[in-house]
């Protein structure tokens, strides 16, 4: 099918004032030049795949900093010393299924005690609305640092529908991790949900009127898993 001509041009460009909550990183240059990889409609699924998972650690350094410590004793080859440890119930990683699921072995590799808890939801392209069809969380996920995972944050419907239902579930401590965000997305988590953390790889122009971002990288989960 041809593509349509206007597919690149943004519907209502907008600037969102960045709050607090939200850490951008197109500033960072390794990030940076990671994001252009997945860019380029040239680049293959299995590098796209493992791009994805470079860029989510590169952001997990920063992300998983202000987790709360507390010590413990240790025996070094030397001595025994007091070290830190990750204090309380851990962590849940909830990846939106389907394109989540290429962050979540990257996460798992820092933090591999963390839980998994899965959310599945589809965005009608007619509506471009949020259609939920899957949830599966650990029983005591409201205790828990939650870790929502999706690499495209567009208009915002799937993560805010997210983000409301672990709300709905007693879930407090929420923090978001994207790939590639549209200024619209971003805007409208920090309105609703302006407690909740954001950490975005890059902020983009805006989106195109098929609800797509610009310039974006495409449907993550197709290039994810070649489907198209």
């Amino acid at each position: 099918m041809e593509k349509p001509k206007d597919i690149d041009k943004i519907v209502s460009p907008m600037k969102v004032n960045l709050s607090k909550n939200t850490h951008i990183y197109n500033e960072h240059a390794l990030i940076s030049a990671k994001v252009t990889v997945l860019r380029d409609v040239n680049t293959p699924s299995s590098t796209f795949r493992a791009v994805v998972e470079e860029i989510t650690k590169l952001m997990a350094f920063d992300a998983l900093s202000h987790l709360t410590l507390e010590e413990t004793t240790i025996t070094t080859p030397i001595c025994n010393t007091v070290g830190d440890k990750i204090a309380g119930k851990k962590m849940v990683l909830v990846p939106i299924i389907r394109a989540g699921l290429a962050m979540e072995p990257a996460m798992k590799d820092v933090v591999p005690q963390a839980r998994t808890g899965f959310c599945g939801i589809y965005r009608d392209e007619e509506t471009l609305e949020p259609v939920p069809y899957y949830w599966k969380m650990p029983k005591d996920i409201e205790n828990r640092s939650v870790f929502i995972l999706d690499p495209m944050l567009a208009t915002g419907g799937s993560i805010n529908y997210t983000i409301k239902k672990l709300k709905s579930i007693g879930c407090k401590s929420i923090h978001v991790m994207s790939i590639i965000a549209a200024p619209q997305g971003v805007d409208l988590i920090q309105t609703f949900h302006p407690e909740v953390e954001m950490y975005i790889a890059h902020l983009d122009e805006g989106l195109n009127r098929y609800g797509y971002i610009v310039p974006g990288l495409g449907d993550a989960g197709d290039r994810i898993y070649g489907t198209k």
